[in-house]
């Protein structure tokens, strides 16, 4: 094998190793506020540290999306790597199961990450 080549794989090599990886989510689901059992609030579902971009966000209520949900812009930090708040009203009712479930390349199928109450 010649310098020239040489030279050029291990260029090569470089330039596709500086490619980032998928990088899975951090997922965290929180209310707002202190939950207390039929008071309203905010479910927050922030998800933060992943790459690519590509990235599907669902809030459920007892395995049912819920509605009224809004999603903050997409951000980045100063690795390059991605947030994003999703959040919904809500009013906990003992019994009820809240979920934030992540859909991302880096994970083999969607992940569910489930509230845990307050009360």
């Amino acid at each position: 094998m010649g310098l020239a080549l040489k030279v050029g794989v291990l260029l090569l090599i470089a330039l596709v190793g500086l490619a980032k990886a998928d990088e899975a989510p951090k997922v965290e689901v929180y209310s707002r506020t202190l939950a207390r059992q039929g008071e309203e609030n905010t479910l927050n579902c922030f998800v933060s540290g992943f790459h690519p971009p590509k990235i599907d966000i669902t809030l459920l209520k007892n395995g049912e999306p819920m509605s009224d949900v809004k999603y903050a812009d997409m951000s980045f930090n100063d690795k390059w790597y991605f947030q994003r708040l999703v959040y919904a009203p809500f009013t906990p009712q003992k019994g009820d199961v809240y979920v934030c479930r992540v859909a991302h390349s880096a994970f083999r199928e969607p992940q569910s990450f489930r509230w845990d109450a307050d009360f």
